[in-house]
Formats: structure tokens, C-alpha cells, sequence
């Protein structure tokens, strides 16, 4: 039995080499691949968690404040405290940034009022990686929802578009 790594002897077939080139383009190809960094944990997306987990620090403060008001900061948002309307922002920060497309991630406010937001597949326009998502507010006497695309910037943040 010959050695898998030995090369072959003069004047037989190449196939261990042949292998070998296989597997490497194959490594190669799959190293290409990237996620549109999503998902990352570094010191521009703080970990924060599902569920109902905060963001912390000063980084993912700043980058909250960021949003614009996000969703929440329109008609949806009518009602809520400024309590709620973090909770809120925080949840679609986390959405945006750290989950998987069509899984919800839920907030609560200190009343009867929570909330849901769920991101679609994450997209790329230009340089940007944008995703569509979906804020609905419960509480009150009906349901409000919205929709809404945000486009992530290179510190992090997520700016709505208009």
C-alpha cells in the first residue's frame, strides 16, 4: 500500500496530486466566502444576545442614538415613553445587526406595551448591507405595524432610509 501522501512513482496515474489540487481549490473556494459581516462581535457591534437582552456600553448607546428614531421614531411610536421607545430601538438594532432572517426579537416596555421586530435577508447596495424589516407595536387598542429598510454603516450604525 502506498503512502496517500507519497508521490507517485514515475509513469503511474497522478490521482494523489489530482486529490490534492482538489481539496485545495475547495478550501480556496469555500475561504471566499463571506457573511456580509453580520453577526460579528467586535468593538463596533457590541454583543448584545436575543431575547430581551440590552445593548451596553457607550458604543451601542451612540450607535442607537444613531438610528434616527428608527421605526418607532414615526407614527408607531406615538404613546410610547422614552423607556419604551429605547426598549424599541434597542430591538431593532439587534435585529438589524445580530439575527437571522424572519426570527423575531421581542422588547417589553414597563406597562402593557411590547413589541416585535423582524429583518429580512440582508442585501448589499454598493459598499452598504441594507435589510428590510418589520416593527409592530402591541398594547393599545389594535396592533401597529411598519415597515421600514436600513442600511448599516462602517461604524456600526444603521441608518433608516426615507
Amino acid at each position: 500500500m502506498t503512502n496517500f501522501f507519497q508521490a507517485p512513482a514515475r509513469g503511474k496515474p497522478m490521482r494523489t496530486k489530482r486529490f490534492q489540487a482538489t481539496v485545495v481549490a475547495g478550501l480556496l473556494a469555500v475561504s471566499g466566502c463571506s457573511t456580509m459581516g453580520l453577526g460579528r462581535n467586535d468593538a463596533t457591534t457590541p454583543a448584545t444576545g436575543g431575547g430581551q437582552t440590552r445593548a451596553g456600553g457607550a458604543v451601542a448607546s451612540a450607535i442607537i442614538d444613531e438610528m434616527a428614531g428608527g421605526l418607532v421614531g414615526g407614527s408607531i411610536g406615538a404613546g410610547l415613553d422614552s423607556g419604551e421607545k429605547r426598549s424599541a430601538l434597542e430591538a431593532e438594532y439587534r435585529a438589524l445587526e445580530h439575527t437571522p432572517s424572519g426570527e423575531v426579537v421581542t422588547w417589553r416596555g414597563d406597562g402593557n406595551r411590547y413589541g416585535e421586530v423582524v429583518a429580512a435577508q440582508p442585501y448589499r447596495v454598493g459598499s452598504q448591507d441594507c435589510r428590510q424589516y418589520k416593527h409592530t407595536i402591541y398594547g393599545g387598542a389594535q396592533p401597529k405595524s411598519a415597515r421600514g429598510t436600513a442600511c448599516r454603516n462602517a461604524d456600526g450604525s444603521w441608518t433608516p432610509l426615507t
